[in-house]
């Protein structure tokens, strides 16, 4: 079954590198660029779900979709409107609802930040900021309770910005579990690599025994 593992807007595919690196078998895991499956689309929120959900239903069979931030935001989108084709969901640093207050204090900050900041970044600096101005009303409150599939919820222990949505989700998500990782912020997958696996591999063994 493929694995999908989805990044956020702060960086690339490549950021789960360490974390697969732990993984002994890596051969069913694929970690899409998000600028590159919009195949050149304006970068508006509605453009990039619609190119990830196309990616998602194009290959065969169930999925496991594991997310981080922006990654988490797209993987709790498709698991809600295609129930049918996720076997497990990984949520990492998700928001529940988009904070409409930091997201337009974020989006002031990128508009005074030189262009260069953002080529490590998964889009420049004008698609982040249209990006995330697309963004602003999103909100899954109501909507989190059709998740039908096994859940892991993580967050850093760091993350002060996500972690109430942590508990949110895994309070509102039938059948989550949340795990909390220790000293470790926002970017799991950078600042906790080897941890992240073992709690990824731990879940995905778990869920394939039932």
């Amino acid at each position: 079954m493929k694995k999908i593992l989805i990044h956020g807007s702060g960086h690339k595919a490549d950021s789960w590198n360490k974390v697969i690196a732990y993984m002994e078998n890596d051969k069913d895991i694929l970690c899409p660029n998000l600028a590159t499956i919009l195949n050149g689309k304006e970068t508006s929120y509605t453009n990039l779900y619609s190119s990830f959900a196309e990616f998602c239903n194009e290959i065969d069979g169930k999925i496991d979709l594991c997310g981080l931030s922006l990654g988490g935001i797209l993987a709790l989108n498709y698991a809600i409107d295609y129930p049918d084709k996720v076997e497990k969901l990984i949520l990492i640093g998700t928001p529940h609802k988009v904070p409409k207050v930091m997201f337009s204090i974020q989006n002031v900050v990128f508009k005074l930040l030189p262009k260069s900041l953002f080529e490590t970044m998964a889009f420049d600096k004008n698609n982040t900021f249209i990006l995330g101005k697309t963004m602003k009303k999103l909100d899954f409150s109501n909507r989190v309770h059709k998740v039908q599939c096994p859940t892991l919820v993580i967050s850093g222990e760091k993350d002060s910005a996500n972690i109430k949505s942590a508990y949110y989700l895994s309070e509102n998500i039938k059948n989550a579990e949340l795990k909390i990782i220790a000293n470790t912020g926002h970017v799991v997958n950078e600042e906790n690599p080897e941890e992240l696996s073992k709690l990824l591999i731990e879940f995905w063994k778990n869920e394939e025994r039932l």
